[in-house]
């Protein structure tokens, strides 16, 4: 049963990646209640590079269960909870649910983050709109405007 253990063995390396996307889901939260563009930049380059890993083991996964139905002569798709109980490996079943917990933790902070971005966008929006009300309309070429209040 080699092929199983070449499945576990990607299926562990999805649990490590999506540690390191959990992770950096927390530091971007840090850098969005700070306020640090940069930091939220630098995340985002750091979180493709781990969602195109992702990507590429989930393609091997799902290349390997392939192989997997074909060398047992299934024509149905196999899901983990499907082939734990063919196989009865417990460490199928450990993996399954580690997915379950990372998975359903990276959402929830995901969905968190795109309020705290939604929320700082409208602020920019309004402040904006504030600004325009004066007759000040922002450069788009990264020069500021100076408001002075004449006493």
């Amino acid at each position: 049963m080699k092929i199983i253990e070449s499945i576990k063995n990607i299926l562990i390396e999805q649990i490590n990646n999506y540690r390191s996307l959990l992770e950096l889901l927390q530091k971007e939260k840090e850098c969005l209640i700070d306020i640090n563009p940069r930091g939220v930049e630098e995340i985002s380059k750091e979180k493709d590079t781990t969602i195109l890993k992702l990507r590429l083991l989930e393609e091997e996964r799902i290349r390997l269960i392939d192989k997997f139905s074909a060398q047992n002569r299934m024509n149905e798709k196999i899901n983990l909870q499907r082939l734990y109980e063919m196989t009865k490996d417990e460490d199928l079943h450990t993996i399954r649910l580690q997915l379950i917990s990372l998975l359903q933790s990276i959402q929830e902070l995901n969905t968190f983050n795109m309020i705290l971005i939604n929320r700082s966008l409208n602020f920019v929006r309004q402040s904006t709109s504030f600004l325009e009300s004066f007759g000040l309309y922002p450069d788009h070429k990264n020069k500021a405007v100076i408001i002075s209040k004449e006493i």
